[in-house]
C-alpha cells in the first residue's frame, strides 16, 4: 500500500508542472562569450591537427585546458571580439524591445476597456 501512496504522490507532482513560455523566434540570440569565440577557432585548428578524434568531449577538454593556460594578453583578441559582439547584441535587443513596447501600449488600452466594463457591471447591480 505504501507504493501506491508514493505513485499517487508522483502523479500529483506531474499535474502541478508548469509549462514553459513560448520563445519569440524574432528575439536576437545572446552573443558568445570570449571563451566560446576562442573555442570556435580552436575546434577548427584541433580538427586539422587531429583528424581521427571525433569525440566532442575530448576536443572540449583540450580547449578548456588551453584557455586556462593562456595569458590575458593571449586572450585579448577573443575578449575584444566578444565585446564587439556584445555591443552589436545590445543594439539589436534595444531595437527588439522598442518594437515589443509598441504593442504593449495598446495592451494598456485593453485594460482600460475592461475597467470600463467592470464599472458598467457595477451600475447594473446597483439598479437591481
Amino acid at each position: 500500500m505504501k507504493s501506491r501512496a508514493r505513485s499517487s504522490g508522483g502523479d500529483s507532482r506531474l499535474s502541478v508542472r508548469k509549462t514553459k513560455a513560448e520563445k519569440d523566434p524574432n528575439k536576437p540570440k545572446r552573443p558568445a562569450s570570449a571563451f566560446f569565440v576562442f573555442m570556435e577557432q580552436f575546434r577548427k585548428d584541433y580538427k586539422e591537427k587531429h583528424p581521427n578524434v571525433k569525440q566532442v568531449s575530448v576536443i572540449g577538454k583540450a580547449g578548456g585546458d588551453k584557455w586556462k593556460s593562456m595569458s590575458d594578453a593571449d586572450k585579448a583578441p577573443f575578449v575584444a571580439k566578444a565585446e564587439k559582439l556584445k555591443a552589436e547584441y545590445s543594439k539589436k535587443i534595444d531595437a527588439y524591445n522598442n518594437k515589443a513596447a509598441g504593442p504593449a501600449t495598446s495592451g494598456d488600452s485593453d485594460k482600460s476597456k475592461s475597467e470600463v466594463n467592470d464599472e458598467d457591471e457595477g451600475s447594473v447591480e446597483g439598479d437591481e
